[in-house]
């Protein structure tokens, strides 16, 4: 562990009330229920969490952005970056659910594919993108896949012209 001072058991912890989180902020009516015997009840969910997207608490598990391996080797400020970048995208869920997203909020997956933080403005991705459109442009010995990509991710994120 670099100096984040924190145990795996600490992070597995954070990580889970994370995901408890999530669970009450996006599903309201969820509560874990019990059986006539009292155990836990796992209700199914509507909708695929966040969460798993993000977290994966196994070390080798690649099917997530950031396994247990991933974050005991971070700081403790990249461990903060990483949340941000979970609640962002969890509210960004959330509004894109509720009908209630604005044009100042852009999907934090793109972000990521174009190596931006989730908090970028629309100024910072224009610049982003003519970079990596100078890169993949066929023309100039590009992926046309890649730039045929960019420009599909570009035309989502609904820039307004300035």
């Amino acid at each position: 562990m670099s100096d984040c001072y924190c145990s795996e058991g600490d992070i597995k912890r954070k990580i889970r009330n994370l995901k408890k989180m999530e669970l009450k902020l996006r599903f309201h009516q969820y509560d874990s229920s019990t059986d006539h015997k009292g155990r836990a009840v796992q209700k199914s969910l509507p909708k695929a969490l966040v969460w798993d997207e993000f977290f994966c608490l196994q070390d080798n598990c690649r099917k997530a952005r950031f396994n247990m391996k991933d974050l005991l080797a971070m700081d403790r400020e990249d461990i903060k970056k990483v949340i941000s970048q979970y609640y962002y995208a969890v509210y960004y869920k959330i509004f894109q659910e509720t009908g209630i997203l604005d044009n100042s909020l852009y999907n934090p997956d793109i972000l990521m594919k174009m190596g931006l933080s989730f908090d970028a403005d629309a100024r910072t991705i224009k610049k982003r993108f003519r970079e990596l459109a100078k890169e993949y442009h066929p023309d100039a010995g590009g992926n046309s896949e890649k730039f045929m990509e960019l420009l599909e991710q570009m035309d989502s994120l609904h820039l307004k012209d300035n």
